[in-house]
């Protein structure tokens, strides 16, 4: 473990334009593939707790399989207005394995 960050899988477990849900500390976070870019997210969208790590990702949105709301990966934010938003989290690889920060982003 390094300061505040939890190692929680080899980057070649996650596909290119694919997504993967690990435990993070008291989180589950969706780490998603945007073209070899990684992102974190909480895997709960904020309507009704889908996850979203199950919906469909285009251009760096993600959709929630459940109710159809879109999220930018990149920010967290709703795409059709500003009333909700996904935690991000930090993340990184290093040496091969991808790290994501315990807590989420303070924005």
């Amino acid at each position: 473990m390094r300061d505040g960050f939890i190692g929680v899988a080899d980057r070649s477990s996650l596909a290119r334009n694919s997504a993967i849900v690990r435990s993070v500390g008291a989180y589950e976070v969706a780490i998603f593939d945007v073209d070899n870019e990684l992102f974190a997210l909480e895997n709960a969208c904020p309507h009704q707790g889908g996850p979203l790590a199950e919906g469909s990702v285009e251009r760096g949105i993600v959709t929630c399989p459940w109710h159809a709301w879109r999220f930018d990966v990149r920010t967290g934010y709703m795409t059709l207005g500003d009333f909700a938003r996904v935690a991000r989290f930090a993340i990184f690889v290093d040496e091969g394995r991808i790290w994501v920060g315990e807590e989420p982003i303070e924005e």
